[in-house]
Parts: C-alpha cells; structure tokens; sequence
C-alpha cells in the first residue's frame, strides 16, 4: 500500500492571493480524507502586475519551496492568471506531480446561457491570453461573448478578507461591462473566470442592474482533483482539524483576516519569508 493510502492524500492549494480559498472549499468537501495546505504568494501579489516569463520563473521558484517542504501528492493551481502560463513548465519539472490548473469556465456557462450573449469576468491578463480566446472560439462560437479584464476586483476581494472598507461603486464599476443588451437580449451567464471573484459574488448579486447566472470554476477543479486522487482509501481527516496557511511574505493576518481564515478550516502557519524571497523588477 502506498502512503496515499495509509493516510489520505495532501493536496497543496496555490494562488498568489486569497482567492484559492473558494478552490479550496470545494476540493474539501470532493475529499474529506484529503490533508490540505494552503499557499497565498502573497509577497508577489498581484500577478498581473508581472511580465510571463517572470510570473513563470517566480511560480517555479516557490512551486520548489512548497514541495519541498510539504510533499502534496497533487497541487492546484487556483489562480487563473498563472494557470494559462505554468501548467507546462511545471508538469515538465515535476512529471510525476499531477497539477491541476483554472480554466475559464466559458464551456459550462455557453452551455446554459439561454439570451447566447455571455460574460467572462476576469483578470486583464487572463483576458489577454491567447489560450482564452481559443476557449471561447471552441466553446461558445455561438455566442456572443464579452471578454471584460477587470484591474481592481482581485485587490478588492483581498480587502474584505482583511476586513477593510469596499467600495460598493467601485465594484459596479468593474462588473458593469459585463452586462450587454443587444437586439432585445440581455446578457444571462457570466462566468467568473478568476477565484477570487466568488468572494464577491453576494456583492456581484447585490449591485448587478439584472438577475444572471454566475458560473464559479472551483466544483469543476474539485472534480478533477477527485478524479486524479482515484477512490479514497484513507480514513477521514480530522473534523475540526485545522489545516496550514502559507503567506510568502511572512507576514501574520491581521484579526480579520484570521477569523476569515478559521471559517476556511485554516489556521496561519509560521512563514520563512527568506525561504520565498521576491522583488519586483
């Protein structure tokens, strides 16, 4: 019997922020028997900001520590910006590690859009990736789709974790262009196509000038990672079990931000920030 079978799988969740936490609900409830450990690249935060081959080039390099330190029997890559770039040079670092990345969840919402003009909310990097635009071309040709890169969102969803104001204006603001109407349509799915914009969503609700459909990544990556990790053979974890939260910056969350963190089942590990060393360029 292999080690995943005598105690359950580990499964690592990466992001470069908070956002992998929806990811991560998900994955818990697919694997109860799964031990999970959370990873924030948070001294890199926002991964927009960096150019592909440093965004490649910082992920590797901390992909290294994380394995290194907590042997995960599968990673997931819960970020949609670093998942359209990484995915290959990390499986060829770690061929025998599988990775599980974000897609853009344009087939499922084309899939039920009933008006045929669909929204993909996300980041201005993912929206600029070729990989997106061929998931659209493949997935929704029958659709009109609005590609709508928003700048400020992820920062946004950060700061309510954290417990600091938010901007409902700010947030209409963003979400906005993604409501069409064109020839007596309306738009009627969006597709939330960076995890950390569920985080908003009773917001998104809240502030958006018509009812939609708001399709969120993270039960389609859990299913995958169930369907990667094979039945499960070992017993349970823990319930009430807390499990490590990794902030690369080494710098311990504030009240908020730990109370937020508890409700995901997670507590702040202590963090070698030398160990994940970042500046910008």
């Amino acid at each position: 019997m292999n080690r995943v079978g005598l105690r359950g799988p580990r499964v690592l969740v990466f992001d470069s922020g908070l956002g992998g936490l929806t990811v991560l609900t998900e994955v818990a409830k697919a694997r109860p028997d799964a031990s999970l450990v959370y990873a924030a690249d948070d001294a890199a935060f926002p991964y927009g900001a960096l150019g592909e081959s440093e965004l490649v080039a910082r992920v590797a390099s901390v992909m290294d520590s994380l394995v290194a330190l907590h042997t995960p029997d599968l990673v997931v890559i819960a970020c949609g910006t670093a998942s359209t770039l990484v995915l290959g040079p990390l499986r060829a670092r770690y061929p025998a590690l599988p990775f599980v990345g974000t897609v853009p969840a344009i087939k499922p919402a084309a899939a039920i859009s009933k008006s045929r003009l669909v929204s993909v909310l996300a980041t201005t990097g993912t929206v600029a990736r070729d990989y997106t635009q061929a998931l659209v071309r493949e997935h929704a040709g029958d659709c009109e789709v609005a590609l709508v890169g928003s700048k400020h969102l992820a920062r946004i969803a950060e700061d309510g974790m954290k417990g600091l104001a938010v901007d409902d204006a700010e947030i209409a603001r963003e979400i906005a262009p993604c409501f069409v109407e064109s020839g007596g349509r309306r738009t009627d799915v969006v597709a939330l196509a960076c995890t950390h914009y569920p985080l908003l969503r009773a917001q998104f609700e809240r502030l958006a000038p018509w009812p939609v459909d708001y399709v969120d990544p993270a039960p389609a990556i859990a299913r995958r990672v169930d369907a990667l990790l094979g039945p499960a053979a070992g017993a349970p974890f823990p319930h009430g079990a807390s499990a490590p939260a990794i902030f690369t910056s080494g710098a311990a969350p504030g009240d908020a931000l730990r109370e937020a963190l508890l409700k995901f089942g997670l507590v702040a590990a202590p963090t070698d920030a030398a160990a994940f060393e970042f500046s910008r360029t």
